[in-house]
Formats: C-alpha cells, structure tokens, sequence
C-alpha cells in the first residue's frame, strides 16, 4: 500500500510516452514475440488441462443432480469467466512478470540504466512502456487461445470418460453462450495483463543489493503480481456481475 503512488506514477509516466510509441516499435515487438508468442505452448498447456480438471470436477459435482447433457455449458462458463484468464494470467506472471523485474534488477545494479540516463534515454520510455503495452495487448490474445483449447479439453474429458458426443457439449456451449462471458474473461486479462507487466518493471527498477538483491525481486515480482491478479478478479467480477 505505501508503494501504490508511485506504482501509478510509474504507469503514467509510460503510457505517457506512448506518442513515440515508433522511436521504440522494436522494442515492443519484441517484448510481444517475448511475453506472447513465447508463451503459446505453456499457455496451452495449462488451458488444455484446466479445461480437463473443470470437466471432471465439474461432472462429479452435477452427479445425480444435473443432466450431464450441462456439462459443456457449465465448463466453457467457467473457462470463459474465470479460468482462463486468471490462470493464464498466472502462469505469465511466473514466467514474464519475474523475468521483466529479474532482467532490469539486473540493469539497475549493474548501473546499466545510469548508462542509459548518460545517453540521454529515458528508462522508462525504453524499458517499461514497451514491456507494459505488451502486456497489456498479448494477455488477452493468450486467454483467447486458452479459452478454446481448455474447453476442447473439457470436451475430451466428457468425451473419453463420459461418452458424451459432441453436438451434446457443444449444443449446450452453443445454447448458453453469453458474449458477458467471454468480455469480462478478455477486460481481466486486459487488466491482468498490465498489472503482471507494471509490477514487474517498478520492481525492477527498485532494485538493490547485487544478485541477492535481483533474486528478491523476482520472487517479490512474483507474489505481488499474483496477489493483485486474484484481488482485481474479485473487484471486477463485481463490477461486472
């Protein structure tokens, strides 16, 4: 809480600079091929068996009580709300937001970014706005691709363990598919997405104390990142719903 101000003035200062967002365009293609393209089979991973797990538990639950004719509907709305983009956003702060505060910790002790001030360039023009746009762009594209491949997962659970075809789960995706569903999941990966990257750079440039101090911020990246992930899912899915 004491570090919030200047957290916010951090994120201001480079959406600031997005008017010379073409003096660094390489470097924000390449923190999106860095933090998006680079991150499709982890992502895909992970959806493919969340989707599997929610079809399962989710089966188990409706036992008895819920034809399992729901089931495809019941797992594509938890995919589409909740996880995909809360695990999606999970995985990238473990494997970009430690990364981002790991790599300019670095830089910061290293006097690498007093060089850059020497030269005349700004920090955060050339470090934090790209990595931040970044996120704020590729994290929505990845829960896009972790939300069809978890619900194909599902399917295949349903399908494997269930024997439930396919024009059953996907009549019943079809028949409750709600566009609120799959805007909120995509305005929390916007959301996450731009904390999992700020976090990371005001991290980063936070840091002190040699390699001790570059490792303790990676790991403080990590769980400041991942705390504000699950308390802007609850805020939002307020607001929302």
């Amino acid at each position: 809480m004491s570090e919030t101000g200047a957290v916010f003035l951090l994120f201001f200062r480079a959406m600031g600079y997005l008017r010379q967002i073409w003096r660094t365009r390489k470097q924000v293609w390449e923190q999106m091929m860095e933090i998006g393209v680079r991150s499709i089979p982890l992502v895909l991973f992970v959806g493919l068996f969340a989707g599997a797990v929610a079809s399962v538990q989710t089966a188990y639950q409706l036992k008895g009580y819920i034809s399992n004719n729901y089931l495809g509907a019941a797992t594509s709305v938890a995919i589409f709300i909740e996880l995909g983009p809360v695990l999606t956003a999970l995985v990238i702060a473990g494997r970009v937001g430690a990364s981002i505060a790991a790599e300019i910790g670095t830089m910061k002790v290293t006097e690498q970014i007093d060089a850059l001030q020497a030269l005349a360039i700004d920090p955060v023009r050339y470090l934090a706005m790209p990595r931040i746009l970044a996120g704020f762009v590729m994290i929505p594209v990845l829960t896009v691709f972790a939300d069809l491949i978890g619900v194909l997962g599902a399917y295949g659970v349903a399908w494997l363990n269930l024997d439930l075809p396919f024009e059953i789960f996907f009549g019943s995706v079809k028949e409750f598919f709600s566009v609120l569903n799959v805007m909120s999941g995509l305005i929390k990966a916007f959301v996450f997405g731009g904390v999992t990257t700020l976090i990371g750079c005001y991290v980063g440039f936070q840091t002190s104390g040699g390699a001790e101090g570059v490792g303790k911020a990676t790991i403080r990246a990590f769980v400041i990142s991942s705390a504000l992930i699950l308390l802007n899912d609850y805020l939002i899915s307020m607001l929302l719903f």
